[in-house]
């Protein structure tokens, strides 16, 4: 029945939403690590650069979409237009998802014991193998978040979207402009199908982050006894 009801050109917005999601992890996950571990040396403009950082979360998607919009279109800053394409909705997927990506990073890292870094420096380990051996494996759990809500947060986004890409099939069309696009036809059963397809990729994807920080906190659990 689902099957029946998903048309091939809802089949290409939902492959579409998901090289989305994917090329948006792919690059920000990194960024947001490289970002949520420098804030940690800011002070007094820690709070301006995090203010700055949370805007995509709280601002409407109509204002966001308006001022990539113009930003992108037109001569970008790489020379030629970049609405209606591809790579213009990674841009605008890329600034959208900097909260998602980096706050729970971040947060993984303020938790980390500082007496932890200090021992280990007294150890004789440089910044990088810090970095690397201590606090990266302690803020996984953080990272892991980032992923699943920016992935999460992709394959939702509407707004944002439809104001920088349009609704061109196969170049910007995501799933969520397909189901709204069936809602504005009153097709509600192709809707309906494409939303449950939704809820269950988002539902799976929590679940595995789940799964991997229960088996994870057990096994630690289990050192410890």
């Amino acid at each position: 029945m689902l099957s029946n009801t998903i048309k091939t050109m809802d089949i290409d917005a939902i492959l579409l939403s998901l090289k989305l999601a994917l090329w948006t992890l792919a690059l920000i996950i990194p960024f947001g690590v490289w970002v949520a571990h420098s804030l940690l040396s800011l002070n007094r403009s820690k709070p301006w650069v995090e203010a700055a950082l949370a805007l995509p979360r709280v601002l409407p998607p109509t204002v966001l979409g308006y001022y990539l919009l113009v930003g992108l279109g037109g001569e970008s800053f790489l020379g030629f237009p970049l609405v209606f394409s591809f790579t213009g909705i990674l841009i605008a997927s890329l600034i959208v998802n900097l909260p998602f990506a980096i706050q729970p990073i971040q947060r993984a890292f303020e938790a980390i014991n500082p007496e932890i870094r200090e021992a280990a420096q007294v150890s004789g380990l440089s910044n990088w193998q810090i970095f690397r051996l201590i606090e990266l494996p302690l803020a996984w759990r953080g990272i892991t978040s980032a992923a699943v809500l920016t992935f999460a947060h992709t394959l939702g986004e509407f707004g944002v979207v439809l104001m920088v890409g349009g609704a061109i099939p196969g170049e910007t069309k995501t799933v969520s402009i397909a189901i709204y696009d069936k809602v504005q036809s009153f097709d509600t059963a192709g809707a309906g199908a494409l939303a449950l397809l939704l809820l269950g990729i988002s539902l799976i994807a929590i679940a595995l982050s789940y799964g991997v920080f229960g088996k994870s906190a057990t096994q630690r659990r289990k050192g410890r006894g």
